[in-house]
């Protein structure tokens, strides 16, 4: 779908792709693996590199909960997430529901996230203001926002119509309080 936005002064088209021809480009070599992108409400973004920072908070989120939910779920660590078919995310963590061949066949889909969890450092403003509410329009029951810059961690529930009704922030010294994983202190996700 082509669509139009108006400017006093210019007009911008702007192409909104479908999941399916996201990975016909990537198929196709359009895309390559030294500029990562993920497709967003129909719009492809380039990702940002990942700095050790951000990589180690990954690293202790992706053991803080493999100790915490065990093998009850599966931890999906950089992976796409199908949330439509016009968004393909890569969230840093998601929290799966357990299956035998581990999504095999396809990528999970919002059915299938009981948690996503975004890191940010330089993406604070596109993790915020774009992806959150997608995971809400999407009913993922629960998101969290790492902000490196901040020290805080942002718990994100009870999606409704795009948006979240509660938005709670989490500091240095404080501890999360979440429907999907027992309390978990912000100092053991920032280190």
């Amino acid at each position: 779908m082509t669509t139009t936005v108006q400017h006093p002064a210019i007009h911008l088209r702007r192409h909104q792709f479908a999941v399916s021809e996201y990975h016909e480009m990537d198929e196709s070599g359009l895309l390559t693996a030294d500029m990562p992108t993920e497709l967003l409400d129909g719009e492809i973004f380039d990702m940002s590199p990942i700095n050790s920072l951000h990589a180690a908070a990954v690293k202790r989120l992706n053991r803080l909960l493999s100790r915490l939910l065990g093998d009850s779920v599966l931890l999906s660590v950089q992976d796409p997430i199908r949330l439509s078919d016009h968004s393909e995310p890569q969230p840093d963590i998601a929290v799966l529901r357990f299956l035998d061949d581990y999504y095999a066949n396809e990528h999970p889909t919002p059915a299938d996230v009981l948690l996503i969890i975004e890191v940010a450092d330089s993406t604070i403003y596109k993790d915020r203001n774009v992806k959150m509410p997608l995971y809400a329009l999407a009913d993922i029951p629960e998101a969290w926002l790492v902000d490196l810059g901040n020290q805080t961690v942002e718990v994100f529930m009870q999606p409704q119509s795009g948006s979240y009704a509660d938005t709670q922030t989490y500091a240095l010294g404080e501890s999360i309080r979440s429907a999907i994983v027992p309390r978990v202190p912000v100092q053991a996700i920032l280190g």
